[in-house]
């Protein structure tokens, strides 16, 4: 494993793991981590691992989301300059720019077969990404030959359940916030399961149209995952995971609703949302997924 360094497109510096096998090949696991996460977690270590023996590398990073709070560098007119990053004042659609960023690196680096892999709210970037690349038509498409999604989380549904009562109080006191100029002030505690900034809050709460793709309630068809075109992988697990019925049903009516000739969606039994104790199961099954792709 070595470190990589790279910018996102809008020129925000980023720092990945690339785990590389002995075979000298095309083929590599893109993975964006998690809300207020990090690259060097136990499942991106097990997933290298299994990857690296089948023959694919595996790439991970620090996108300016990690963490809760950090400052992150900006190069703007030959200066470097630090702005506040991390989850709590993170724009979630600005991980179109790193998560392009990451692509252009690996293709630097002579990959042609990009597999994305995102995890919670990693999964989030990585559809608005790739929606966002083929409305553009981008050179980039077509280096992705599939995608994997762990513990898709519908956050604007779950923000709403875990804020119950306390939604429309905190709804009016981030938009008068905002209308104060005070975007970069954080809410309260209770208003998420971490600190979070105004604008933050207000992307996941009102202004989420570009992000709410998961939501069976709000889109039967799923329009947006229905638009994949590359072969996908979708998990999640069925202790303590972030969504609101039971994971062997949720997975079965995605399932039913994702027309992809090419899918693998379920469940793994006894996994929580970041599958604890089992790394290695999950990572079987990906590696599997991906032999399967041509």
């Amino acid at each position: 494993m070595r470190l990589i360094k790279f910018n996102a497109t809008d020129n925000v510096e980023l720092t990945g793991a690339l785990y590389k096998s002995n075979k000298n090949n095309d083929k590599i696991i893109l993975a964006v981590h998690g809300m207020s996460s990090n690259c060097f977690k136990k499942k991106d270590e097990v997933i290298a691992k299994y990857a690296n023996e089948a023959g694919i590398d595996y790439c991970c990073f620090n996108n300016r989301g990690s963490e809760l709070v950090r400052y992150i560098t900006v190069k703007k007119d030959g200066k470097e300059n630090t702005e506040l990053g991390g989850a709590t004042y993170e724009d979630v659609l600005d991980g179109y720019y790193d998560i392009s960023g990451a692509i252009m690196k690996l293709i630097r680096l002579g990959y042609s077969k990009i597999y994305l892999q995102g995890h919670s709210l990693g999964c989030t970037k990585i559809i608005y990404t790739y929606n966002k690349l083929k409305k553009e038509n981008s050179v980039l498409v077509k280096f992705i030959k599939g995608i994997i999604l762990l513990s898709f989380v519908d956050i604007p549904s779950v923000l709403k359940v875990f804020l119950a009562d306390r939604y429309a109080k905190y709804l009016n006191l981030a938009e008068s916030k905002e209308k104060a100029g005070k975007e970069s002030e954080l809410m309260p505690l209770d208003s998420s399961l971490y600190s979070i900034s105004v604008k933050t809050f207000l992307r996941y709460i009102r202004d989420n149209k570009e992000i709410d793709f998961i939501n069976i309630n709000k889109d039967p068809s799923l329009k947006i995952i229905n638009s994949i075109n590359v072969p996908l992988f979708m998990r999640w697990g069925n202790v303590n995971e972030l969504i609101l019925e039971d994971a062997k049903i949720y997975s079965e009516k995605v399932n039913n609703i994702v027309k992809n000739n090419k899918k693998d969606i379920g469940y793994i039994d006894g996994a929580d949302h970041s599958y604890h104790n089992k790394e290695k199961e999950l990572a079987k099954q990906i590696i599997k997924f991906i032999k399967k792709i041509k």
